[in-house]
């Protein structure tokens, strides 16, 4: 009995010491700073919180109730499945849609300090997805990478920085992962986290950039740079300094070639190290900050840069380091040690000369290893489904018949391409009065179908404008709702009330021809 279980000690000893190697040679591409997973977390819990309160909250009667523009019976018609998998589904109450939300919020705070990390991010992304599945016209790719990315991070020591709890996360404790560390320090080479879990969230978001990329090579309009300037022609799309962007025509090309590099680039994310690696990262977190100031795209372009902070390397984050110490006048806090693959390590303060001790845990070793082992089979799977899911969305792979279709496929990730809408959109709902005559439901004016000043302004608010986008090719049972909500909102005595939709071309000069509206349901109040 003896020699068996010295031979399998000593295989189990050669497994590490391999796993270790292949650890330490990966690290510098697929390891993570524990301090850049602090500022993950934080960023995306502050934007979680941003789409909660921000866009979701102000209109939960308009979006989540029956009163609403799509109320549960619709909801099931349209898509069976999603409304028997949302819990928000449950009640068509405004009450319970708040409450729901309150919780969100709560869980989202806990994730944004770090308490019950792991727990928080469960909860956050159950109700985050429960709540776009009660309503899939008002996300857009933007929802669907922030789901991801909640789903990533529940593989991740997301607490190892900037938390209460950061280093005190149950584990085994090894005592040549503290040594290792203090030889890394004398050594100024700064720990990296290390695991599938990091691998899979840095390849996933270069996987998103590299089928974007495939996407352009395979669209005329981005290879002969008139995409980013037909793009600012879609004046529903542009806000902030956008109007002013889109009168340079140079500049909105010189645009469209530098994105189509950049995105060329973005195995530079994974392939490079050090500061060439921070340069692309930061060339992409400033493309991303510009597509927020220009267009109106949710949460997609903040989401994209929080993720991209997994990319700094420890360079990066020694210089934030020494800035906020310089500016608080204190020097760096003593910091407990982890493990290179997210668990910590922690060596204790005994007489007999430090030696470090296992903590006791109710979890037998054969169960904690198959939960890991679970763990990362279904991280692993979950990747490829999405590689697979993107190439069938560039025309790499082709999808079954009955997954090719259906409004679901719009809320892709590659935003504008592989070609970039050549009309511009917009509503006007027309209300007719009892006394027979017509006004415009948006500002109680006479109706007209021009192009208005604005297009951006037609819509109240993002999530208005993700309707309409999403709604441009939906038949007329979907916009009775629709009707009925504009007729039940009016302070007027409405006699009925008809949806335009009006469309006009564009092109990277601007509008062509006239506007042309289409009626998509009339309906008596």
């Amino acid at each position: 009995m003896t020699l068996p279980s010295r031979r399998l000690s000593k295989a189990g000893s050669r497994y590490a010491a391999v796993r270790e190697s292949l650890r330490e040679r990966a690290a510098p591409y697929l390891g993570i700073d524990p301090r850049a997973l602090g500022a993950f977390r934080i960023a995306l819990a502050l934007f979680l919180l941003g789409d909660l309160l921000v866009y979701r909250l102000p209109a939960v009667r308009a979006f989540y109730t029956d009163e609403g523009v799509l109320p549960r019976s619709t909801l099931a018609e349209i898509y069976p499945q999603l409304e028997s998998l949302s819990i928000h589904a449950v009640s068509g109450s405004a009450w319970v849609q708040t409450g729901l939300l309150a919780v969100a919020v709560g869980a989202a705070v806990c994730f944004l300090v770090g308490y019950r990390t792991r727990a928080s991010t469960g909860v956050s992304l159950v109700l985050l997805a429960s709540l776009y599945a009660r309503n899939p016209y008002v996300i857009n790719g933007g929802n669907t990478i922030l789901v991801v990315f909640l789903f990533i991070s529940l593989f991740l020591p997301l607490d190892a920085r900037c938390a209460p709890g950061a280093g005190r996360r149950s584990g085994r404790t090894d005592r040549n992962d503290v040594d290792r560390r203090g030889a890394d320090e004398r050594e100024g080479v700064a720990p990296r986290v290390c695991s599938v879990g990091t691998a899979v969230t840095l390849l996933t978001l270069v996987s998103i950039y590299a089928a974007n990329a495939v996407s352009k090579y395979r669209s005329d309009a981005w290879m002969s740079g008139v995409a980013v300037p037909r793009i600012f022609q879609l004046e529903e799309f542009i806000v902030g300094v956008g109007p002013f962007v889109s009168e340079h025509a140079v500049v909105l090309a010189t645009i469209n070639w530098l994105w189509i590099a950049l995105l060329s680039a973005s195995a530079l994310l994974i392939a490079a190290t050090g500061w060439l690696r921070a340069a692309v990262a930061l060339a992409f977190v400033s493309a991303h900050l510009g597509m927020a100031v220009t267009m109106r795209l949710g949460v997609f372009p903040f989401v994209m840069a929080s993720v991209l902070l997994l990319f700094l390397p420890p360079g990066v984050w020694d210089l934030v380091e020494a800035a906020t110490s310089k500016l608080h006048g204190a020097s760096r806090p003593a910091e407990r040690p982890y493990r290179s693959d997210g668990g910590n390590a922690t060596e204790a303060d005994r007489s007999d000369g430090g030696k470090a001790t296992e903590t006791a845990s109710p979890i037998p070793s054969r169960v904690r290893r198959g939960i890991r082992v679970g763990a990362t089979l279904l991280l692993a799977g979950s990747f490829l489904a999405l590689v697979w899911w993107q190439a069938a969305g560039v025309g790499l792979v082709d999808l079954p018949a009955s997954e090719s279709t259906g409004d679901l496929s719009e809320v892709s990730w590659s935003f504008f391409a592989p070609n970039p809408p050549d009309a511009s959109n917009w509503y006007v709902v027309r209300g007719t009065l009892e006394s027979g005559d017509s006004i415009d439901m948006r500002d109680g004016e006479a109706v007209t179908y021009d192009r208005p000043p604005d297009a951006a302004e037609t819509y109240p608010s993002v999530l208005w404008h993700q309707f309409g986008f999403r709604m441009k090719n939906a038949g007329e049972s979907r916009y009775r709702p629709v009707a009925a909500y504009a007729c039940e909102r009016s302070d007027r005595s409405l006699a009925s009330v008809t949806v335009f939709r009006v469309e006009q071309s564009v092109d990277p000069n601007g509008p062509v021809g006239e506007p042309e509206p289409e009626a998509q349901i009339r309906t008596a109040c």
